[in-house]
């Protein structure tokens, strides 16, 4: 394990979990990368707390963090008449959490984008004053219109580039489904917005299409949820903005060097969600590549990287994959390298060494396994291929059930009755209300930690 400090940055580690050794002829290896951020109280240079400024080009430079709050406004926040009221009095709630010194704006979602406040293009500053001048806003906030979140996210990365911080997030209230707008210009805007600003997705109600909530959040590194009630909103909305109040540090990448002859079958991030990052590689110089992990608080991850090596005879040893935390120059020099651990590869003709499998590792497969047979099974359920939903969700109930996973096995009886966890063993329910299997749906990649 290496650590790095360093005055205005972050103190991460890096601790990665393996069985080096591999047959003659072995060629996969696996580790699950352990990272772990203990603050530091500044994001390149830029300090979390103290006065915020305006420039004389407009644009803000706030203390550290920049807030954008999207609600949908569209016709269907109007059923029932409370939802509306609801979705308020969460952003009120959001707003009153917010750190004094943050940049921030609320954007009002339709077929449009609106500027609720400050408006004109700019974010506001947050203290006493502007708070209560954007709750006062929030009354203008009517249902009325249709759903293009496409626009709603481009607007809330045009304000968010306004402020000169470390920390640009977005948090985003959804109803419905996007209708008003191609699907592909929906996957241009979060195309266009990854890497710019992390974003938390929300559903309320049950009348919205999960893949779309969660593919924005997987899309922008945040979280995605289900409110299936509208009067938890708002406590929901005030544990986002707790979070994103306590990042410290944004655009952290996963940096893999590997030698000549290495391939890198996948990296994803398994706890606290699983979540793909294979297709995110951006090249940082020969034989690297980074993949970017988002803003970070005082909090760990875990990350299973899985790289394909030559072949090499027993006895011989290499150095599978370099495996770094970068954090980009603000000035625009080289990154600044807060961490590091290796992976390496071993060949043995030991068959109990080869052929052991790292628990870390095991756990891990099994998680991603489980959100992949969850989403299997709903959509088989919801395609009426009820045999293969049973085969599905069973597999889903024994892997929740092996690896402690209580909340998502909790969530499974609601889909199913359980005849046997351990062998997988279940029947569908013949009824299941909408926000049940939402939920499970929403939640299927949440991870539990493996206990080390």
């Amino acid at each position: 394990m290496a650590n790095f400090s360093k005055s205005n940055v972050p103190q991460f580690s890096v601790e990665v979990y393996q069985n080096e050794f591999l047959p003659q002829g072995g060629r996969e290896v696996n580790a699950i990368v352990t990272v772990t951020s203990t603050g530091g109280g500044t994001t390149g240079g830029v300090p979390l707390s103290g006065a915020a400024s305006t420039d004389l080009s407009g644009s803000v430079r706030a203390a550290g963090a920049s807030v954008v709050i999207m609600v949908d406004c569209s016709g269907s926040m109007d059923y029932p008449p409370t939802k509306m009221r609801n979705a308020r009095d969460a952003t009120a709630a959001a707003i009153d959490t917010l750190r004094d010194g943050t940049a921030f704006a609320v954007v009002g979602g339709t077929h449009l984008a609106k500027e609720v406040y400050p408006g004109n293009g700019r974010l506001a500053v947050a203290d006493e004053r502007t708070r209560a001048g954007a709750k006062e806003a929030l009354r203008s906030l009517a249902a009325g219109g249709g759903t293009a979140i496409g626009t709603w996210l481009r607007l809330a990365d045009r304000l968010l580039g306004a402020a000169d911080v470390g920390i640009r997030h977005g948090i985003l209230l959804t109803d419905g489904r996007n209708e008003h707008e191609a699907p592909e210009d929906l996957r241009a805007a979060l195309e266009s917005c990854a890497g710019r600003f992390t974003c938390d997705a929300r559903g309320v109600g049950t009348d919205w299409e999960v893949k779309e909530v969660t593919g924005i959040a997987s899309a922008l590194l945040g979280t995605a949820d289900i409110v299936a009630d509208p009067a938890g909103l708002s406590a929901d909305f005030r544990r986002m903005m707790e979070n994103a109040m306590g990042k410290e540090v944004a655009d952290v990448a996963l940096r893999l060097w590997t030698p000549v002859g290495t391939e890198i079958m996948f990296v994803k991030q398994v706890a606290p969600t699983v979540v793909d990052l294979t297709g995110r590689r951006t090249g940082a110089g020969p034989r690297a590549g980074d993949y970017p992990t988002g803003s970070w608080g005082d909090e760990s991850r875990d990350y299973h990287v899985c790289v394909r090596v030559p072949e090499a005879a027993i006895g011989q040893e290499m150095l599978a994959s370099r495996v770094s935390l970068v954090l980009p120059d603000p000035a625009g020099g080289a990154p600044r390298t807060l961490s590091q651990g290796l992976v390496r590869a071993v060949w043995t003709d030991d068959m109990a060494a080869s052929t052991s499998i790292n628990p870390q590792v095991a756990h891990y497969t099994g998680q991603a396994e489980l959100a992949q047979v969850i989403q299997q099974g709903l959509d088989a359920r919801k395609s009426g291929d009820f045999d293969s939903a049973t085969a599905k969700l069973g597999r889903a109930v024994q892997l929740a059930s092996a690896s402690g996973n209580k909340d998502t096995a909790k969530l499974l009886s609601k889909v199913v009755d359980v005849v046997d966890a351990a062998t997988g063993t279940v029947r569908l329910k013949a009824k299941v209300s909408e926000a049940d299997s939402m939920t499970l749906e929403t939640r299927s990649t949440k991870t539990v930690r493996v206990k080390k």
